[in-house]
């Protein structure tokens, strides 16, 4: 009998992420709130998207992954759905990808992601509750995932035009870690083994 999957990185509908008001000057952007700005700080000085409520009402599996969970389980290799270790062996750590479509016939060496690993049991019964997964994914066996940068709004600097970039992927190490607020880790997946296809559930 599969356990229960204690969705650990998809957000809440007690939670919220909201923006909160913020600064952007020559040497960055930052929460206008200086509490609220050092605590939203990773060890590398990267501004992450403020968080706030709790963990209660129902998952929102539409909505974009939890931040501070999604930045934990990149950054621990915890399973994304029950945050225990996730599952390794001789081909890797055990990881999907959402979005697989066979007719498109997707190379997944290099696939750059924020999806964090999962472990052997979760790996089987995740696609149950996540209609994102039902959707179709690929099931990896991954033996190398370098941290690689992160995925948020790039604020453009002062005087330069043109709005910020909602989406956009700043690499480790960038001048443009010092301008991007963030929501996801991402990891590049290299050294790849495909354990199998799910098509669409019907």
């Amino acid at each position: 009998m599969d356990r229960p999957i204690a969705t650990y990185v998809t957000p809440w509908t007690g939670e919220s992420t909201q923006p909160a008001p913020l600064t952007v000057t020559a040497s960055g952007v930052a929460y206008s709130d200086p509490l609220k700005d050092a605590l939203a700080r990773d060890l590398d000085g990267v501004l992450w998207t403020s968080c706030s409520g709790a963990t209660r009402g129902r998952s929102e599996y539409a909505a974009e992954l939890h931040p501070y969970r999604q930045r934990t389980a990149m950054e621990q290799l915890l399973c994304a759905c029950c945050s225990r270790r996730a599952s390794r062996n001789h081909d890797g750590c055990c990881g999907s990808c959402r979005g697989w479509d066979e007719a498109a016939q997707t190379r997944w060496e290099g696939v750059r992601t924020a999806i964090p690993p999962m472990c052997e049991p979760c790996s089987k019964s995740a696609p149950r509750p996540c209609p994102r997964l039902r959707a179709g994914h690929v099931l990896l066996r991954v033996r190398e995932a370098e941290l690689i940068g992160v995925r948020g709004t790039l604020y453009p600097r002062p005087g330069s035009p043109g709005p910020a970039d909602d989406d956009a992927l700043v690499l480790r190490h960038s001048p443009d870690e010092r301008f991007v607020v963030t929501r996801q880790a991402v990891r590049e997946l290299c050294d790849i083994t495909v354990v199998a296809f799910a098509a669409a559930a019907s």
